[in-house]
């Protein structure tokens, strides 16, 4: 499984993890105005926005459509396309690939609906091992009170195909929970940097910055 193979690409593949709410979008964004700052070749991709599929994804969720094994066949067909037409040719180009969500999302998310864990593993096991990636860690809870103040959880982001609740934001913390425990799960697994998501957005940049200068370090980049 080339997952747990460092790849021996010239760029430089970096990825955040987390839960909503975690502020993980908001790092990646900063990180890259940084990098960007410092003249450095970037690249962003994220989570089920391949041209190819995605739109047939959003469609099957409006009509509540997906069930938890299709799901996940739909996002692995997502990822691949970014993956072969985006991430690959940036890191053979020796550009910085920064990923919000990679394949541990899918690891986490769809063992949380239920779907083997082996099963969802070795169907990205094409995937390249990133050469860090960042997991934020928040309570469902938080992750709650933080998307509330903007908009009500989907149904799908709050578990509500599983029937775990009749009210979806009861539902959003019982799913998110058993997502935060795969996160959980994959640190050791995978190597996955734990950052605690409750500091303020400038400690956290601090220090995302440092494990990011350590990567760029090792590959010949000083910052």
């Amino acid at each position: 499984m080339r997952l747990f193979k460092s790849h021996d690409l010239p760029g430089t593949l970096i990825c955040v993890e987390g839960i909503d709410g975690s502020g993980k979008s908001t790092q990646l964004a900063i990180l890259r105005d940084w990098l960007k700052s410092k003249n450095l070749d970037v690249i962003f991709t994220e989570w089920n926005s391949s041209e190819l599929i995605s739109q047939t994804t959003k469609k099957a969720k409006k009509k509540n459509l997906l069930s938890p094994r299709t799901f996940s066949l739909l996002h692995a067909v997502d990822f691949a396309d970014r993956l072969e037409q985006i991430i690959i040719p940036a890191l053979k180009a020796g550009f910085i690939v920064l990923a919000d969500r990679y394949v541990y999302t899918a690891f986490a998310r769809d063992v949380a609906r239920g779907v083997d864990r082996d099963w969802v593993r070795n169907l990205y096991g094409f995937a390249v091992q990133p050469d860090l990636a960042l997991y934020y860690d928040i309570s469902a809870e938080i992750s709650l009170e933080r998307i509330c103040a903007n908009r009500a959880p989907s149904f799908y982001e709050a578990g509500m195909d599983l029937k775990l609740s009749n009210n979806p934001y009861k539902s959003y913390v019982i799913f998110q929970n058993r997502v935060n425990e795969e996160y959980a799960s994959m640190v050791e697994e995978f190597g996955l940097v734990k950052i605690d998501a409750n500091n303020t957005i400038h400690s956290k940049q601090i220090l995302l910055r440092k494990y990011v200068t350590d990567v760029l370090q090792q590959k010949g980049i000083q910052l």
